[in-house]
């Protein structure tokens, strides 16, 4: 595939009324500009991991404990691993999100304050972002796009 392409199946499957406008909008914004993928990086893990939460059965409920208080949804890794197990049938997803384990890693100590959810982007300042970066997300995100659960 390539990045126009990428772009095209992530607008097929995304979220008609939560998604579907921003992902036109990014996907103007990175053919004029080129150089955006910058800004557009928190964007696209954003919405990965949406599409990753959509392949859950935390996906669009609140989460209770057994004595009904309200529990904090699985994130990073713990996300991940909660789709792996609840698609364990379908292994060509569970494929894609082996892959997609990349972008997540367990704290730690030495991060100094760059960790924003255990994802990639925050542990990679954003001045070492690059294109390529960004198009391998796009591309990723394109791959796991039709498994979406919107």
């Amino acid at each position: 595939m390539n990045i126009e392409s990428d772009f095209e199946e992530i607008i097929e499957y995304a979220h008609f009324w939560n998604w579907l406008p921003d992902w036109q909008i990014a996907k103007k914004i990175y053919t004029e500009f080129p150089d955006s993928y910058s800004v557009l990086t928190p964007f696209a893990y954003a919405y990965l991991e949406e599409v990753i939460r959509s392949t859950t059965s935390e996906y669009g409920k609140e989460i209770f404990d057994e004595n009904g208080k309200r529990k904090w949804r699985s994130v990073g890794s713990n996300l991940i691993n909660l789709s792996i197990k609840e698609n364990n049938n379908n292994q060509e997803l569970v494929s894609i999100l082996e892959e997609i384990k990349r972008y997540f890693k367990p704290s730690q100590p030495t991060d100094c304050g760059n960790n924003r959810g255990s994802v990639v982007h925050g542990y990679m300042h954003s001045r070492f972002w690059d294109k390529d970066s960004f198009e391998k997300l796009i591309q990723d995100i394109a791959k796991i796009s039709k498994f979406a659960g919107f």
